[in-house]
């Protein structure tokens, strides 16, 4: 019996991953054309698994092909979730960040017809190699991650999108040779079961045939064509799939079009597209990846019974009545629960009951009456099943098992009859709220903490409250499960679907997310309180490090309504000296004591996603003197820097750059353009020449770091070229190379003080040439590379100044770094002994 419970595990692990790519979403009902590409994949049993580091690094396009035209279970497994990169959607950075790009990827796979896998490892920025890498991620658990999903998901063929020795252009990260590292290592080591035996509790050891690399084809690259070379092998991935009505670059297109936070918007092509594959490790085969494994149900003990059934049923097919053939159907589905391969027979099981219910048109639904609950309530819910084919089929009963809800039902669900009905449940008290699994606990710079065996890996936790309705069709029994779901209508977007979740029974959240005190008066702290049940009453209080206060103490709150919320003010008192701590919030409840708060990630191309981090703000007491007040701010692609420079009393106005003139830029002390403005704002070309003029009559510009553009447009006064340097390790030595400099001088005394503390990196896309008529100011490296004198140039020009720098004070200010407060506000400060004389309203009526 232990010998079947493991795979049994296994394959409802793998079937969990593949239904949670629907989650959120409304039921997926698949058309004609759909149902015949999914009958052609019930025929297959094979399996791949793609190999790298971050979301975007797969190619949608193989995987495309892979699942659609050769019909594998595919799957990509991405190391990382890309916490550590920039964001073009708005100011997420870190782990929301991270759960954007997992979405992103979920909804490409939807897209390419894939599945999605990670590891625990953190994306902990920019790493120049392999060693790097290793140095921060665990790599005893970053193995075992990989030797778990190989376990789990058991691919036939693994491919790795990067190579571990040729780097085109000279260049890697290491975090991608690092992923193609580790999936050579876990090949050889995934079928030794004394190899991370506490795995196998779940899984069994399993050995893929082959690993192989995807070649690189970045830009047509010279002896990119290994046509007839041994050991590579041709996919046309050009090809087009007529049931889909695109080829498979088309369908990669809108596949990696979903990474919008990267801005990776693709257009696809049509015509042959020739990708290889080179054959790196396990059985070497002649002419196809393939040969060697059997992809037919002849593969399984019994399974030829099932696979003739199948292929009666596909021959059979009609697009018009795709209905005919489900007792067919069903005979494949009584043949199929008999095998003895519990992986294969649950994966099957899985693809089979969504053709049947698709053929039917069968529509089965469970939505909660709001989106969230707390533990204790009673939730409304509605449920719906409605067969829109002549099949016999009936409703017995639907549950919730986790609830222990279960509703007799036994109706027959005629012909488009649509059966409604309603029903109750209760959220049981010791149910988890709705946590994003690996956010769960906290986590090391270069790994997250994930304690449960089986959530490892997982792209996001199971729905909330999975919904079981047992049918009978064709006179037989089935059971479809579904996520209970949260949907209403919306007057513009028509149906709209919300994640159901399990909350706290009250949050709070203070609303800075980060407090600066740059001298010892207090600042008010803001609180919200917001309620996940009606009628919750209690106090709230600031959590204080020693030496800090509060005024008041605690406040009463008692809110009557669901989701109602109460503002409150806390007066708080710093320190006299200079220090660095967090205050956190504790909200009293019926005698417990709770310390989350609520996040919502709210943007159209993916599901809302709701987060309960712990209520802790970083305070910084910290010296800061500045000479300047208004500032005038060009958004880029999005940072939160305006917010952190408000934490320290300036009044920042963000601009429109459809608006901007040199005139209506005079009451400003500083104009800063935000990171990666001339990437993403079309109009900077036209702003630019204002900028100038600006400066030319005194005033200052700061322009933070943008990419290396091939045509880089004009930014400065004077030519400067953006490289790809960069400096990734935070702790990197910094030199002072003008040391008289008034950037360095005033208001604040800069110091080698300043540079400690940074987080993930010194800065990226420094300029490598430059007018002399820029002062470099600052100089930084990696250990062993040569000093990067690019990061901070400043420009007298006219009566101002200009400053390019690509130090990362997106990422230092929200962060609370103490001496990048410092040096951005003398950037700011550059030139001007005390601020302009004028008040809040001229500044902001001369952006209007």
């Amino acid at each position: 019996m232990k010998h079947l419970l493991k795979p049994i595990l296994a394959g409802l692990i793998a079937v969990t991953i593949f239904s949670t790519t629907t989650y959120s979403q409304a039921p997926k009902k698949l058309n004609s054309a759909e149902i015949k590409a999914a009958l052609n994949k019930l025929e297959v049993l094979g399996t791949l698994l793609y190999v790298a580091a971050h979301p975007d690094d797969e190619n949608t396009r193989l995987i495309a092909y892979m699942a659609n035209e050769l019909n594998l279970r595919t799957a990509y497994m991405s190391m990382t979730r890309g916490d550590g990169g920039q964001n073009l959607v708005g100011t997420e950075i870190r782990e929301y960040l991270g759960l954007i790009r997992t979405q992103e990827l979920l909804a490409a796979r939807r897209r390419d017809g894939g599945e999605q896998f990670f590891t625990r490892t953190n994306d902990f920025g920019f790493s120049k190699n392999p060693e790097e890498t290793f140095n921060t991620w665990d790599k005893d658990d970053a193995l075992a991650d990989v030797v778990w999903n190989i376990r789990r998901f058991r691919p036939d063929v693994i491919v790795a999108r990067f190579d571990t020795t040729r780097v085109p252009g000279g260049r890697m990260h290491g975090h991608h040779t690092a992923a193609s590292l580790l999936a050579m290592e876990a090949f050889d080591l995934a079928n030794n079961p004394d190899v991370f035996p506490e795995q196998l509790k779940y899984v069994e050891p399993w050995q893929p045939k082959g690993l192989y690399w995807n070649t690189y084809n970045f830009g047509r690259s010279p002896g990119a064509d290994h046509t007839d070379e041994p050991g590579y092998f041709a996919f046309d991935l050009g090809k087009y799939n007529p049931l889909l009505g695109k080829s498979y670059d088309e369908i990669s297109a809108i596949s990696r079009s979903q990474h919008k936070s990267q801005g990776f918007g693709s257009t696809g092509r049509r015509g042959q597209v020739k990708e290889f594959l080179m054959h790196w490790k396990g059985d070497a085969p002649k002419d196809d990846v393939f040969e060697s494994i059997d992809q037919t149900w002849n593969r399984i003990a019994g399974g030829k019974k099932v696979g003739d059934i199948l292929r009666k049923a596909n021959a059979n097919y009609d697009f018009e009545s795709p209905a005919s053939i489900v007792p067919t159907l069903m005979d494949a589905r009584e043949a199929l629960l008999k095998l003895e391969d519990d992986y294969w027979r649950e994966v099957k099981l899985k693809e089979l009951d969504l053709v049947i219910k698709s053929a039917m048109g069968m529509y089965l639904e469970v939505a909660a009456q709001n989106y969230s609950a707390v533990p204790g309530e009673e939730v409304p819910f509605n449920y719906e099943a409605t067969n829109r084919s002549d099949i016999s089929a009936s409703i017995k009963s639907v549950e919730i098992p986790l609830l222990d809800v279960s509703i007799e039902v036994n109706e027959k669900l005629e012909n488009n009859d649509r059966l409604l009905k309603s029903g109750n449940m209760v959220i049981k008290e010791d149910i988890s709220i709705s946590q994003p699994y690996w956010l769960s606990e906290e986590a090391s710079l270069g790994m997250y903490r994930v304690d449960e065996q089986d959530m490892r890996g997982l792209a996001q936790n199971p729905g909330s409250l999975i919904a079981k309705f047992n049918l009978e069709i064709d006179g037989r029994p089935f059971s479809y499960e579904t996520d209970v779901i949260y949907k209403r209508n919306d007057r513009v977007k028509g149906e709209f679907y919300r994640p159901f979740v399990i909350t706290p029974p009250v949050m709070a959240n203070i609303k800075e997310g980060v407090l600066i005190f740059p001298d010892n008066e207090p600042k008010s702290v803001n609180v919200v309180v917001k309620s996940g049940r009606a009628d919750v009453k209690g106090t709230v209080r600031l959590n204080l490090p020693a030496g800090w206060k509060s005024n008041p103490e605690l406040v009463e709150y008692d809110l009557k309504q669901k989701n109602q919320e109460l503002s409150v003010t806390f007066n708080v008192l710093p320190p006299e000296k200079p220090e660095e701590a967090f205050i956190g919030v504790q909200a009293t409840l019926d005698g417990k004591i709770y310390d989350r708060g609520l996040k919502l990630i709210e943007y159209d191309h993916i599901p809302i996603q709701t987060i309960f981090p712990k209520s802790n703000t970083k305070v910084v007491r910290v010296d800061i003197k500045k000479t300047s007040q208004y500032v005038g701010y060009i958004m880029g692609s999005g940072d939160a820097i305006p917010e952190s420079l408000e934490q320290v009393g300036y009044t920042v106005n963000i601009l429109d750059p459809n608006n901007i003139t040199a005139e209506s830029l005079e009451a400003f002390d500083a104009v800063i353009v935000g990171v990666r403005a001339f990437n993403t704002v079309a109009r900077m070309s036209v702003v630019q020449p204002e900028l100038m003029k600006y400066v030319n009559t005194g005033g200052t510009v700061i322009a933070q770091y943008n990419t290396s553009m091939r045509n880089q447009p004009d930014i400065g006064p004077y030519p400067f070229q953006i490289s790809r340097d960069r400096v990734t390790v935070e702790e990197a030595d910094v030199r002072i190379l003008a040391p008289d400099h008034p950037i360095i001088n005033g208001p604040n005394k800069i110091t080698q003080k300043d540079f400690e503390g940074w987080v993930q990196e010194r800065g990226l896309y420094f300029p490598n040439k430059w007018d002399p008529k820029y002062t470099p100011i600052l100089s930084s490296n990696d250990p062993g590379e040569t000093p990067k004198d690019g990061g901070l140039l400043v420009a007298e020009y006219g009566q101002g100044y200009f400053i390019y720098t690509g130090y990362s004070w997106f990422r230092e200010l929200p962060a609370g770094v103490p001496g990048a407060f410092r040096i951005f506000t003398n950037m700011i400060s550059i030139g001007k002994e005390k601020p302009k004389n004028a008040t809040l309203n001229s500044v902001e009526n001369n952006n209007k």
